[in-house]
């Protein structure tokens, strides 16, 4: 009986066929490396698809923000509008009382020419009332407004949304301190550089929705104050056209 070395390995031979074809240097790690340069080459576009996709989506979000606070600040004129038409009913209403005391009885006369007249209200400047949305929705709406020529840029239907070969031309204008950041290869050191332009461009939309939403609440608040105002003045007013119908009536 042959004896074999202590250190035999009976699975030694094919570990060395398998070195010998896929190895370092052979056909076999060629073609993983190359595989896993694709791949990665290909999660990188499929990265960067997605932020352009999700930063079109808040710009979107953005634009959708502006337009219901534009319809806000509309509604809030309609309010102060209806407020004005309903203090101008109150003074004719007070004026017709004034006349119908007149009418009555000498004595109601004489007690109306020596009663204070109420202060007539001042003409609305063509028709239109003043109305002014609080700064916080002001100012978040300019800043919004100012990103429409981006909303335009990313849109869908507007913009063809892929990584072009502009992007790779703008990486080669990075300084060499930025490059030392990113892969040495171009094409996905741009696909990198769009990944962080969009994320820095998600981070600032976001940050001007939440402006958007503070102020959008904000002018929720005073419009909810301005309706309970008008709700209460509504009721004086019918409680006092129904005094004045009943006085009319009586004459």
């Amino acid at each position: 009986m042959s004896a074999l070395p202590r250190s035999y390995n009976p699975f030694a031979e094919d570990e060395e066929e398998d070195v010998g074809s896929a190895g370092p240097g052979g056909a076999g790690g060629a073609d993983r490396q190359r595989y896993l340069q694709q791949e990665v080459l290909r999660r990188s576009a499929a990265t960067a698809d997605s932020t352009t996709r999700s930063l079109s989506l808040l710009y979107e979000s953005e634009r959708i923000g502006v337009a219901a606070s534009e319809e806000l600040v509309r509604q809030g004129e309609a309010l102060k509008r209806t407020e004005q038409m309903v203090d101008k009913m109150d003074q004719d209403l007070k004026t017709s009382q004034r006349h119908i005391n007149s009418i009555k009885s000498v004595w109601g006369g004489l007690v109306n020419y020596f009663k204070t007249k109420p202060p007539e209200s001042k003409p609305e400047q063509n028709g239109a009332p003043e109305y002014y949305a609080n700064s916080r929705l002001k100012e978040a709406m300019m800043s919004s407004k100012e990103q429409e020529s981006k909303y335009q840029e990313s849109h869908p239907n507007l913009r063809k949304l892929d990584n072009s070969d502009n992007d790779f031309n703008k990486a080669d204008l990075v300084s060499s301190v930025e490059k030392d950041a990113y892969p040495k290869n171009q094409q996905l050191r741009a696909y990198h550089q769009k990944i962080d332009t969009n994320l820095d461009e998600m981070s600032s939309g976001l940050s001007r929705l939440k402006s958007l939403a503070l102020g959008l609440q904000t002018e929720i608040e005073e419009q909810d104050d301005m309706l309970d105002r008008l709700t209460k003045k509504v009721e004086t007013l019918d409680v006092n056209i129904k005094n004045t119908d009943r006085k009319v009536r009586q004459l």
